[in-house]
């Protein structure tokens, strides 16, 4: 890719044309070239009328035979963690307990004046036999030295015995396990001290080390899911404030808090993202209407927040005209914020619940009625495909969790797009990697065939799904007025590629009329980013560029 430089202007108020490519735009599915001017798209078409153009901008783009598509939104993102997973101890490739912890011991040894050692991604259901990280094994391998350590889902950790000192009462908090892993209050207390241990400096330097990843892989925004359980009002206006006065992705912010006002004073959209209805599966705290398969008799997860309150929040939320949201994944979750919403939707009216577009995070546990419901009060379902790439399947963590046949249900993203339940597509990082055509390709091979979308559908759902959940329909999509946050991508040969085997699974048809997309047939190659452009402003440029 090439480009014909004149004297600058200021990024969002030149006029650029790209041109030699392919431009993923329903406007023109044949397009091979665009015209950006001041942040937005002015021009979508042919080659040929490209020249038109070619005399009266400042700069003029060969693709080189590269696509173009609208920048990637990840709906749910925690910004913080996932710089310190970056930059910090990620245990999420550790294969065994023996793996794990060479190498805390190596992060220890690595980091002699941390106040606090911080990790994450540790998974035990992958390991050979399956138990977790014991204290006394962490305090071994750390020296004594105080250790938070978050499992994959963020849902539980395992801690020294230092770092259970610096919070006093633990052990009476719920959750609290003498040896093991801590969950629900005693876990929300313990990660709250270890992340008070994150200076100002750690805390920017790990923000922008996510934001320039996120951008390197052809994100354009993401959704702060921030909150009092979660991280801190000081990270939370930090991280807007940073992506205000920097280059990078768009930051969209969301505070999970039941104090609306708090919310809306933090500069939040909503009082939503992880308002916890429930846990984890993998924590073995999402709330279930029938007992787990492997826990104690008659264990069906944790409940934090009941219908009642749900109804409130969303009455709330509605009457001030912010959105709500919840963290919801076991199917008595999301029962409860059916039949919250429904009552709150008796007391202002379908009409006005409808329109705030209200958000439910995970919603993995659905019925046939609860997907009902969700497109009758308009909720948009904010999900993680790379959850069932990760541990769907018949030999994976949810079938061991639920039986094989309640984890066949689980993320029925074929089944939400049928009802019109709108869909925003994200990776809930650090939980699983940023990664948005690997996103793509997991909804549309999803480990249970009847739950598969189409490549397109699933790349709408990461792109114009993600601006659709805040309130913005004219974005995420390459047409002339629309905001011009685009990637630049080198790719294969583009295919029109179907999730069923009954209609034809490829297609490169010209007569379809249908703008192409990327083989993301397990084992092909993903596509390379090689620029990413938010509001006209170019916030990456890969190496070889």
């Amino acid at each position: 890719m090439s480009t014909t430089p004149t004297p600058p202007a200021p990024a969002q108020s030149r006029t650029v044309l790209l041109r030699g490519g392919d431009v993923h735009s329903p406007a023109d599915p044949f397009a091979t070239a665009m015209v950006v001017e001041r942040g937005h798209v002015a021009w979508v078409g042919s080659e040929g009328a490209a020249d038109a153009f070619a005399e009266g901008v400042d700069e003029v783009v060969d693709l080189e035979g590269a696509l173009v598509t609208p920048a990637f939104t990840d709906a749910h993102v925690h910004t913080t963690s996932t710089g310190l997973a970056l930059t910090g101890l990620d245990l999420s490739a550790a294969r065994t307990r023996g793996e794990a912890l060479a190498l805390v011991r190596a992060h220890a040894a690595a980091r002699p004046t941390d106040r606090i050692l911080l990790g994450h991604g540790w998974d035990a259901a992958r390991w050979p036999d399956g138990a977790p990280l014991t204290r006394a094994e962490l305090d071994e391998a750390t020296g004594g030295r105080p250790l938070y350590l978050s499992r994959i889902d963020v849902h539980s950790a395992a801690v020294t015995t230092a770092l259970l000192d610096l919070v006093p009462g633990i052990a009476d908090r719920p959750g609290f396990t003498p040896d093991g892993p801590l969950t629900r209050d005693a876990h929300h207390a313990v990660r709250a001290a270890a992340h008070a241990a994150v200076t100002p400096q750690q805390r920017a330097d790990s923000q922008r080390a996510a934001l320039r990843h996120a951008a390197s892989l052809g994100i354009g925004s993401v959704h702060e899911c921030g909150g009092p359980d979660i991280s801190s009002e000081d990270d939370f206006t930090g991280l807007l404030r940073l992506a205000a006065e920097e280059a990078g992705p768009r930051v969209v912010g969301y505070w999970a808090d039941r104090d609306i006002e708090r919310a809306r004073a933090l500069g939040a959209v909503g009082a939503a993202g992880d308002l916890f209805v429930d846990g984890a599966l993998g924590s073995h705290t999402a709330c279930l209407h029938e007992p787990y398969a492997d826990a104690a008799a008659g264990h069906t997860g944790t409940s934090y927040l009941d219908a009642h309150a749900v109804a409130a929040h969303v009455v709330a939320c509605t009457e001030a005209g912010l959105q709500a949201g919840f963290h919801a994944i076991g199917d008595a979750a999301v029962t409860a914020v059916v039949d919250g919403v429904r009552a709150a939707a008796d007391k202002v009216g379908l009409a006005r619940v409808r329109a705030a577009r209200h958000r439910v995070e995970h919603a993995e546990m659905l019925s046939p009625e609860t997907i009902a419901s969700f497109a009758e009060f308009g909720l948009t379902a904010s999900v993680q495909p790379a959850f069932d790439a990760l541990w769907g399947g018949e030999d994976g963590m949810y079938a061991d969790r639920l039986g094989i046949e309640r984890a066949r249900t689980l993320n029925p993203f074929a089944a939400l797009l049928r009802a019109g339940v709108p869909l925003a597509f994200g990776s809930d990082s650090p939980v699983t990697p940023l990664d948005p055509w690997g996103t793509v390709r997991a909804a549309a091979f999803h480990r249970t065939p009847e739950h598969r979308v189409s490549v397109r559908a699933a790349f709408t759902a990461h792109t114009r799904g993600g601006w659709r959940a805040v309130g913005r329909d004219d974005a995420g999509i390459l047409v002339p007025g629309a905001p011009a946050d685009y990637a630049v991508w080198r790719t294969e040969e583009l295919v029109v590629q179907a999730p069923d085997d009954r209609v034809a699974r490829w297609s490169t048809d010209p007569r379809s009329g249908t703008p192409g997309l990327p083989d993301l047939t397990p084992g092909a190659q993903l596509p390379l980013c090689l620029r990413t452009v938010v509001g006209g402003s170019t916030v990456y440029v890969g190496p070889d560029e």
